[in-house]
């Protein structure tokens, strides 16, 4: 063998060793570059746990946040934070099935049917706006009447992209004008912000901020009889809290405040009433402990506190209507990731008014939340919570209020999300109150196409039925088509 046979033999030993080396490498850093594009940012309507039970219990503040509609889900119930767990495949635990070469399937990745936002610095927009038309149909007794509607909706997040501590902003709103009949129009809106600060030792720092406006239901027992627009009420909201793990036990402590006013009736002669006897200060200090049996199982043990200050001592018929609200309950969490999660806590509440004349108001307390995902894009979730509703019938404390809801969201195709929502409201007054009690089903189902990333059209039909110990009964049923456009 000469000796240029050898030098070209030991080159290509050498150039072979390297294409080998070269493509054992590739192998190894492909999977994490695939990693690196699927792991972006979760959807801003993704939930997300949250171990701090401070201001969670409704019980403890009343009816703070008015039921919010998203203008991309049926009526029937409010979606708002009751959003069930995310389908995004990359979260789930039962993975779409792969090709059979191994390549990644086009719909695994999370962008791909969501609109990418608006960069603004280390923040990222997701802005939507939607426009539908409606027809109600409404019957009080035998009384019927109907009303046709524009419906316009505006809604957005906000949300940071820091390495340590995150701000997020979301907020909605909704305008109705009647096209034609007759009824009251339904606005509303809702802006929230959290500042979670990630502080030293597993310890979390949260201080929240929030505005809400609605128009009381006509239907309400404290609404106006004969009104041409109900009250405007408007709440204010704050909140801190400071969790911490100490190993296997888990604990927090938080502080509420919310101020609620309530602006003048319109009356149907054209003249106004003030209500302004209603605008009310509510503060609520609750504490939690929980202890770690598993990482899925977390028993929990909760108490609060709450004071309720009316800015007029007595309202116009002479009653002292502040209270001290105390609150207890235990209960169990549950993490089994993204199939199954939640809380259910039990417990016992009591609302001392300070007009003896009033009484209290005390009863059994049920609050807590599951997400179930039983297939891949099916999300199920069941809700519960108790709330107080004060009254300004004379003579009446008010009422308390437990209140169930279901929302089931499948994914019939990847551009095709179908939604079926329920919910019950059972309204309990004393024994000896004037007010009868009512019980308020809602149901509804809708539809929702995604034409594109940026376009959606959306369809939605409700039914809403309402009946009284004593008086009439009442059925709403609502149908409504529209369009989303997301940035």
């Amino acid at each position: 063998m000469v000796p240029g046979s050898s030098r070209s033999i030991k080159g290509g030993a050498r150039r072979s060793t390297s294409l080998a080396l070269l493509l054992a490498g590739t192998a190894m850093l492909a999977p994490a570059s695939l990693n690196a594009q699927t792991a972006t940012t979760a959807p801003a309507t993704a939930p997300t746990t949250t171990t701090y039970g401070a201001g969670t219990a409704p019980s403890a503040v009343p009816a703070a946040t008015p039921a919010i509609t998203d203008p991309q889900t049926t009526g029937a119930v409010s979606a708002d934070d009751l959003t069930p767990a995310s389908n995004e495949d990359y979260l789930r635990l039962n993975q779409r099935e792969p090709t059979i070469d191994g390549l990644r399937l086009r719909t695994d990745n999370p962008e791909y049917d969501r609109a990418p936002g608006i960069r603004i610095g280390t923040f990222t927009l997701r802005p939507s706006v939607s426009e539908t038309i409606n027809h109600e149909w409404r019957k009080d007794g035998d009384t019927k009447t109907s009303r046709g509607y524009l419906e316009t909706g505006i809604r957005g997040t906000l949300t940071s992209d820091w390495s340590r501590h995150q701000l997020t902003v979301t907020g909605e709103g909704v305008l109705q004008n009647n096209i034609s009949g007759e009824g009251e129009e339904e606005p509303r809106a809702n802006v929230d912000a959290e500042l979670r600060l990630d502080l030293w030792d597993e310890t979390i720092a949260r201080l929240r901020a929030g505005y809400s406006f609605e128009r009381e239901d006509a239907d309400d027992p404290n609404a106006i009889s004969n009104a041409k627009n109900q009250s405007a009420v408007n709440t204010y909201r704050l909140g801190a809290a400071v969790e911490r793990d100490f190993g296997l036990i888990r604990g927090s402590v938080g502080i509420d405040f919310d101020r609620r006013t309530y602006g003048d009736v319109e009356l149907e002669n054209g003249t106004s009433l003030s209500v302004k006897y209603r605008n009310r200060n509510t503060g609520v200090l609750t504490a939690r402990v929980g202890y770690e049996l598993s990482p899925a199982l977390i028993p929990f043990l909760e108490a609060s506190v709450g004071k309720s200050l009316y800015d007029l001592r007595e309202d116009p018929l002479g009653f002292e209507r502040s209270y001290q609200t105390y609150a207890a309950r235990g209960g169990i969490e549950l993490d089994l990731g993204e199939k199954l999660y939640g809380e259910l806590g039990l417990g016992y509440e009591t609302y001392n008014f300070e007009d003896d004349r009033l009484g209290e108001l005390r009863g059994l307390s049920v609050d807590g939340r599951l997400n179930w995902s039983p297939q891949r894009g099916t999300d199920v979730l069941f809700a519960v919570s108790t709330d107080l509703n004060p009254s300004t019938t004379p003579g009446d404390a008010g009422s308390i209020d437990y209140n169930l809801t279901n929302i089931i969201t499948h994914q019939m195709r990847s551009d095709l999300v179908a939604r079926l929502t329920n919910s019950l409201t059972l309204r309990n007054y004393p024994s000896n109150a004037r007010s009868s009690d009512e019980t308020t089903w809602r149901t509804g189902a809708g539809l929702t196409y995604d034409i594109n990333r940026y376009l959606a059209l959306t369809g939605d039909v409700s039914y809403e039925r309402t009946t009284r110990d004593q008086g009439d009964t009442t059925d709403i049923t609502r149908v409504g088509v529209g369009l989303t456009l997301r940035r």
